[in-house]
């Protein structure tokens, strides 16, 4: 496991234990709706309060399916955001600061914008990480049932080790790409557990 990746979940989990603090009052299960029309990936997040205005999000995805024609967007990607809210916790505006890693293996996919047009006809496999600011709003919906809505902005580092075609097992390039952008995007149902 690459040092980077590491020290990105060190960080993960440090964060993890400082979420439980006797401030944690209210805590959040929700979904990115989005990322589950992304080749059917499961995703989930668990917010918790640390404060009145401050919420720490742990979230995560993964996808480890093969599709026809070997068509691949295999990952698992975690994702904790710290998060000020103008209002109260879990209600109206707030502004987050993200970090992020992830591993992926991906490949055979038709897409004609852009950069994506690399993956009809190579398979690229390796890592990032990252980190970024982001922005969003969350609605009231009931008691239990809030609704949000959330982008954000940053930098990641990608390593990729590069094959010719799908199912090939040769690699023929490695390399880096710094990345700066869109780093989240979300909408979100959300849970209230308490």
């Amino acid at each position: 496991m690459s040092k980077n990746i590491r020290y990105t979940l060190f960080a993960c989990v440090t964060l993890l234990m400082c979420a439980f603090t006797p401030n944690a009052q209210k805590v959040a299960f929700k979904s990115n709706i989005p990322y589950w029309g992304a080749g059917g990936s499961p995703n989930a997040a668990l917010e918790l309060s640390l404060g009145k205005k401050t919420t720490l999000e742990l979230g995560g995805g993964f996808n480890l399916w093969t599709f026809e024609n070997n068509k691949k967007v295999k990952h698992w990607l975690a994702q904790p955001e710290l998060r000020y809210w103008f209002c109260e916790s879990f209600n109206g505006h707030f502004i987050g600061i993200h970090a992020h890693g992830a591993q992926y293996n991906v490949g055979g996919w038709d897409i004609p914008l852009g950069r994506l047009k690399i993956f009809k006809e190579h398979r690229y496999e390796g890592y990032l990480y990252g980190a970024g600011l982001s922005y969003g709003y969350q609605w009231v919906l009931s008691p239990r049932w809030n609704f949000e809505l959330s982008l954000g902005g940053g930098f990641a580092r990608i390593h990729y080790d590069k094959y010719p075609c799908v199912t090939c097992g040769t690699k023929i390039d490695e390399g880096d790409h710094n990345y700066l952008g869109v780093t989240k995007a979300a909408i979100s149902l959300i849970y209230m557990i308490k």
